[in-house]
């Protein structure tokens, strides 16, 4: 056992590591991002979701009520409707998660001892985010209307309390959570295989040295992008048709949208992801590195989408990065068109900045492609 020898393996191995920029980087860099988005980006307890109320009655027990959901800390009272067509729409849409209704004549009723009802529609295709919030507006209830039922009759005080509190879960009524990961696994899916294979693609030609060999034809830069790139469209159309086969026959879940623009989205979303994995094979310089990077895309893609968290429940310097992210507005297009039926109309709002970052994308790799391999 040599010290000496031990020590200049060591030496060797700092050089090596100060050499190797980029993997040292990622290595002091993940740990920080992960810190940052566990710590304060994701919130498993959601608040202050997007929520419309249709008051039909204005009286005071109303007004009270109103006051006390905009203190909550679980709603954040965006909109009021005046008709039920209007407050649907916002939940297909995902402008809402929640709706929730004060019926004509609640105080009347209230008084009365006929039990009126406050009807609460969810948006339920994130069964987790919308039992957090579902469950408190019956706390927020009983402390709106508590100095009030100290004025009524005491067969009113007694229990249960003289109203009703009406829970309808929209899109997934036995709130099955399998609604609302399986149809996300399809961007997770895409976004992890399809970007990576990208990335080693041609990163795996310039440690073989081939890449050369290519660039020494008249080939163009534009046109080994587009000829590299195309046969994995095929690999993440095999991908898209096994998920949507287990989810329908394994998992139950029913394909209520037109599957025109489904396939439209998904096949816009499979060229970004490809887009992606070859700007990071134009920055790599080994196929280590490409993998790394990858997952340094992979892991806020996972986290910041809304795919394992609600979205909405994100600070705002969370959703501004969210909103970058291509699978963020691909996973709205599924489930909107998968549970909500949405057609084109409905999922314009989350097409055209897919193709935006497609369009940064293509732009990016082109020029990075000639800087890097003149």
């Amino acid at each position: 056992m040599s010290w000496k020898r031990i020590w200049a393996v060591f030496m060797k191995e700092l050089v090596q590591m100060r050499r190797d920029r980029p993997t040292f980087a990622i290595m002091i860099m993940v740990p920080i991002l992960q810190l940052t988005l566990f710590g304060f980006a994701i919130d498993t307890d959601p608040h202050h979701l997007p929520t419309a109320v249709e008051l039909r009655d204005n009286g005071p027990l109303t007004r009270s009520f109103l006051a006390s959901l905009k203190q909550s800390d679980y709603f954040n009272i965006v909109r009021e409707v005046t008709t039920d067509n209007e407050g649907e729409d916002l939940i297909r849409s995902g402008e809402i998660s929640f709706l929730i209704v004060v019926p004509e004549g609640f105080e009347r009723d209230f008084v009365a001892g006929a039990r009126p009802e406050i009807l609460i529609a969810a948006d339920a295709t994130d069964p987790v985010a919308a039992a957090g919030p579902v469950g408190a507006v019956r706390q927020i209830a009983a402390v709106a209307f508590a100095p009030d039922l100290q004025r009524l009759p005491a067969r009113l005080r007694s229990k249960p309390a003289p109203y009703d509190i009406i829970v309808q879960r929209e899109f997934n009524p036995a709130g099955v959570t399998s609604f609302n990961i399986v149809p996300g696994l399809l961007g997770v899916i895409l976004t992890m295989t399809l970007t990576m294979i990208t990335a080693i693609a041609l990163t795996r030609e310039n440690e073989r040295g081939t890449i050369e060999s290519l660039l020494s034809t008249p080939v163009r830069a534009s046109e080994i992008m587009i000829g590299k790139t195309t046969p994995y469209i095929f690999v993440g159309i095999i991908q898209a048709a096994i998920v949507l086969v287990a989810a329908r026959l394994v998992f139950n879940i029913p394909f209520i949208g037109p599957f025109g623009p489904f396939a439209f989205a998904t096949t816009l979303f499979i060229f970004t992801n490809l887009m992606l994995g070859y700007l990071i094979s134009t920055v790599a310089k080994t196929q280590m590195q490409a993998m790394q990077m990858t997952f340094f895309v992979f892991l806020p893609s996972i986290l910041l989408s809304g795919f394992m968290f609600p979205f909405a429940a994100m600070p705002n310097w969370a959703q501004a990065i969210g909103e970058a992210l291509p699978i963020t507005h691909f996973l709205r297009v599924v489930r909107e068109v998968i549970l909500k039926g949405a057609g084109f109309q409905g999922i314009w709002g989350d097409i055209w900045p897919i193709m935006v970052i497609l369009a940064v994308l293509a732009l990016a790799s082109l020029a990075r492609f000639r800087r890097t391999l003149d």
